[in-house]
């Protein structure tokens, strides 16, 4: 299995050279050279299998051996194993043909967790083996910071530094990163969005002497092995409403595209998949190319659903590559008139094939407060982006009614305790293990938005901890 850049430029890597790369040199996204594709006697043979073990079955079409199926399985097992539900992503049934498949169980209450829990022992056992270290630079707009420190915390080999929007996310996500006082860690707060932290984490990876001498990698979706990680739970949820033998539809509220991308290479391997809904906010950058062909950026807004805020989702490079045929310089034209102008000119061809299998929603934050009242009327607490997920799954639903759909529940509830509190009256209680969070100390830095003053820091950090 090798993988190539979307602006082709960025010499193909292995499974674990992408791992530690990340971003490719050229500005692009790694992908795979092929797809693998599985028949449906195979999806079958994958039916039972406990979660961990479905998700090595499922990781190791994508690493070409390094590391096998034998070394993920235990790998994923152990990662898995302090989820607060035996099922790892449960489904629970919201009406009769609408399901939550809740990926917020892991220790940071987020779908991030899904992923990243299983990252930090893959980075352990390829840098253990490599003898390497290296330096994790990483934005975020609430939910990744918080799972990929509490997955990479005190390890040996790894030094961390988040960049979040100051401002912008929830005091619980805040909190979530800034009380982990390992020593391997540090936070930085930009005085600005998230699509300003997350130029300030590319900008650094194009940076080639200070990507070299730092030793640079991301845990980002822009890292392929995310979105790997991510395909397993929407194959589990498929399985279990009867596929391959039957047709799913999912709906997931969507910021960076990562997520929803993982339901799409999931179909592109062959899972029957009717549909994809895309749950936007007030920023709908998303909703409106999907309904008209409008990649418009605008200013980013906050909102109810602050890991939603966000114009520039950086995955949706990964699917332009496929919707316009894999060519790469096309890709990379696109891209740089679209950071150039603000504006994203895709063919209508390529846009019509994306319309065909995507369909946008939007809901602002009204809606938000509104919907998480219906839920919470119904027996079911949702956080501000889960909701998003079931307005789009009852507003745009498969026009075959015998197709499930299934809405990726993105968070806990808790995460955003004053949205569920005007939305319902009531407080949605941190589990146990968080309960004193609102009484740790906080460590973090803050920082202007400007790129030689967030090198500098990072410099700093990744320096101390190697001396």
């Amino acid at each position: 299995m090798r993988y190539i850049s979307t602006r082709g430029e960025a010499p193909p890597r292995d499974f674990e050279g992408v791992l530690l790369a990340g971003l490719a040199e050229d500005g692009g996204l790694f992908v795979p050279e092929t797809w693998p594709v599985l028949t449906s006697a195979e999806w079958r043979g994958l039916r039972g299998l406990p979660y961990p073990d479905l998700a090595a079955r499922i990781l190791a079409l994508f690493t070409g051996g390094q590391p096998d199926e034998a070394t993920l399985r235990p790998m994923l097992r152990q990662a898995y194993a302090g989820f607060g539900h035996p099922a790892v992503a449960p489904l629970v049934q919201l009406d009769t043909r609408v399901f939550a498949l809740e990926l917020f169980h892991g220790p940071t209450l987020a779908f991030k967790d899904m992923a990243m829990q299983a990252l930090g022992p893959l980075f352990d056992h390829v840098l253990a083996r490599r003898g390497q270290r290296v330096t994790i630079v990483g934005a975020t707009s609430g939910d990744t910071g918080s799972a990929a420190i509490e997955a990479l915390r005190d390890r040996a080999t790894v030094d961390v530094v988040i960049l979040h929007p100051e401002g912008r996310t929830s005091p619980v996500q805040r909190r979530q990163m800034t009380t982990v006082l390992a020593p391997n860690i540090a936070n930085l707060a930009i005085d600005g969005s998230f699509d300003d932290c997350q130029d300030l984490v590319k900008a650094m990876f194009a940076d080639a002497p200070f990507r070299a001498e730092m030793q640079l990698s991301a845990v980002n979706s822009i890292n392929w092995a995310r979105i790997a990680l991510q395909i397993p739970y929407y194959v589990a949820a498929a399985l279990a409403l009867g596929a391959p033998d039957r047709e799913v539809a999912f709906s997931v509220p969507t910021g960076n595209f990562g997520n929803v991308l993982a339901a799409w290479a999931a179909r592109r391997m062959g899972l029957p998949i009717a549909q994809l809904l895309i749950g936007s906010n007030r920023n709908d950058i998303l909703t409106r190319f999907l309904s008209a062909n409008d990649m418009t950026m605008r200013a980013v807004e906050p909102s109810l659903s602050p890991s939603m805020d966000i114009q520039v989702s950086s995955n949706f490079e990964r699917l332009l590559f496929e919707l316009l045929g894999r060519d790469a310089p096309a890709t990379a034209q696109t891209m740089r008139r679209f950071r150039a102008e603000g504006r994203m000119p895709v063919p209508d061809e390529a846009w019509h094939s994306a319309a065909r299998i995507f369909r946008g929603f939007t809901l602002g934050d009204e809606g938000i407060l509104a919907e998480i009242a219906r839920l919470h009327g119904q027996g079911y607490l949702a956080d501000p982006h889960t909701a998003v997920g079931t307005a789009a799954a009852l507003a745009s639903p498969p026009a075959d009614p015998s197709i499930p759909i299934v809405v990726a529940a993105t968070a806990h509830p808790a995460k955003f305790p004053e949205a569920v509190r005007q939305a319902t009256g009531i407080e949605a209680p941190l589990p146990p293990r968080l309960a004193d969070l609102y009484e740790r100390p906080e460590r973090f830095s803050r920082l202007p938005a400007d790129l030689d003053a967030v090198e500098a820091f990072v410099r700093r950090h990744a320096l101390r901890n190697a001396a």
